[in-house]
């Protein structure tokens, strides 16, 4: 076997199924089997080298949506050696200019709707029309030759620690950093997330999150594609859009986040669509309100909880569908090769129910920060990954998030982590969304503020701060209550806790 053998998964697929439906686009319907996949794949690898001399270790920018061309790209730039930079096209111009300066990308492919943003950085060697004219660029590159002599001609020449991918972090701790993927990374992160999935060529899913987050690419896009899968694959969230085409096309796993779960679970449409072949559904972000993990298990659909991060998998923590009730709140247990501790701050080893920071070890783990070595080596240590998530383990090895270390405040020297109220809040009747963040005060230093999205608008601070009384310590009891009609997201759809004031 040749050493590019167990990184060439469309080669693979292309000899066992090359007429199986690999992907979709679930706003066009326009399809490809593996075999035109792989194809394509090669045709823009061509296209290119050729064209803009794209060689190993060059970065290639992308604004764009989940566009199929999305995927031919990946592949392409693997055979070059080459790394792939997706970008929130959503940013702001110095979010940009920072992403942009950063990683020096020898070529940005934009959608022309982002032609006039693209234009302004002259980092990139080369501005493109369009992902749709890159789709019609490579149509016919190439066209004439045969796979084999494509194959040739472009070669493989990424090794399992090349870097395939940077993605940039959010920045919620300063400007973003990007984590630097390797194909290694992947394949491990598809064999962690294949045994506890019991993924198999014949399931099916449809993506929404973006190409530009971890969620997009990674929870379940490059492990079915290594593992021979269906994917289709859509543009932007809609709720009502979700459901029809998870039931047209028969879908069998489903991945959101606790708010896209909920939108979908209110559309009209919910009781009435035919999910019969949903195996479970994978939510990942922030612990699932009870009432709606009971929402769409009456429906027949399971709920499977988890844990990941851009920086290590994704796919890091699986709670079996089993305990979702039992085990509420849990992320469940570390996946198959992976290893995961619990540590006090004096780097000690802790046991049942003592909180701690996880960190983790496997073969998943990100090789390093994008050209910073100061921020890798705060991260990476002695070969474990700090995630700067403060876990605990019950006495059934269960693990809990109970906040970022960050996060966490101390109110009159008692340690209090928001998840904790937020969950406790959250098994209140009347209440849809809370997020709780640690403000300065006079008298005890810090004091919580809670920002609540009711479900009844009749529930007041009163009948709240009540309710807390009989089901949370007094230090823990928000001192500070606001309605809000919805809480501010980002991308992947988790609250961004960092928009909150803390007036």
């Amino acid at each position: 076997m040749t050493p590019s053998m167990e990184l060439e998964w469309l080669k693979k697929w292309n000899l066992f199924s090359p007429d199986r439906l690999a992907i979709k686009d679930g706003d066009s319907g326009r399809e490809l089997t593996y075999a035109e996949f792989f194809r394509a794949s090669l045709q823009a690898a061509l296209y290119l080298k050729e064209k803009f001399k794209i060689a190993p270790g060059d970065r290639v920018a992308v604004l764009s949506s989940n566009e199929l061309e999305f995927l031919f790209l990946f592949f392409a730039l693997q055979r070059l050696g080459a790394i792939l930079v997706p970008v929130n096209f959503r940013l702001t111009e110095r979010e940009l200019t920072h992403i942009f300066n950063d990683c020096s990308p020898a070529l940005l492919l934009h959608q022309r709707e982002f032609s006039e943003v693209a234009a302004k950085f002259s980092c990139a060697t080369e501005l493109f029309t369009g992902v749709e004219s890159f789709g019609e660029a490579i149509k016919n590159y190439g066209a004439e030759l045969t796979v084999a002599q494509l194959e040739a001609k472009t070669g493989f020449l990424s090794t399992e620690d090349s870097a395939v991918m940077i993605l940039y972090t959010s920045g919620t701790t300063g400007s973003p950093k990007g984590a630097v993927l390797t194909h290694k990374g992947l394949f491990w992160n598809s064999i962690n997330t294949s045994i506890s999935l019991n993924l198999t060529q014949g399931d099916c899913a449809v993506i929404f999150l973006p190409f530009f987050h971890t969620g997009g690419w990674n929870v379940l896009t490059t492990p079915f594609l290594h593992r021979g899968g269906k994917l289709v694959f859509l543009k932007k969230f809609d709720a009502a859009q979700v459901l029809k085409i998870s039931m047209e096309e028969k879908a069998t796993l489903l991945f959101g986040v606790p708010t896209t779960m909920d939108m979908m679970a209110r559309q009209d449409t919910f009781s009435s669509t035919d999910l019969s072949r949903l195996r479970f559904a994978i939510v990942g972000g922030e612990p699932m309100p009870i009432e709606l993990i009971r929402k769409w298990q009456e429906k027949g659909v399971a709920i499977r909880q988890g844990y990941g991060l851009t920086e290590f998998g994704p796919n890091v923590f699986s709670l079996r569908q089993e305990d979702s009730l039992r085990k509420i709140g849990s992320i469940g247990f570390p996946n198959f090769y992976i290893d995961a501790q619990i540590i006090s701050e004096t780097g000690e080893r802790l046991g049942a129910n003592e909180i701690g920071e996880l960190i983790l070890q496997g073969p998943m783990c990100m090789k390093e920060y994008w050209k910073n070595p100061a921020a890798t080596a705060d991260t990476i240590k002695d070969g474990w990954l700090y995630t700067g998530d403060l876990v605990r383990r019950d006495n059934e090895g269960f693990f809990y998030v109970v906040g970022r270390k960050k996060d966490m405040y101390i109110s009159g020297a008692e340690n209090v982590y928001p998840p904790e109220v937020e969950q406790t809040l959250l098994k209140m009747t009347g209440l849809r969304e809370v997020a709780v963040i640690g403000i300065p005060d006079e008298k005890w230093g810090e004091v919580g503020k809670a920002f609540i999205v009711r479900e009844d608008l009749t529930v007041t601070e009163e009948r709240i701060l009540n309710y807390c009384s009989v089901n949370l310590a007094k230090y823990k009891i928000p001192k500070k209550i606001v309605f809000l009609e919805s809480l501010p997201k980002g991308d992947s759809g988790k609250i961004l806790k960092k928009n909150l004031s803390r007036d």
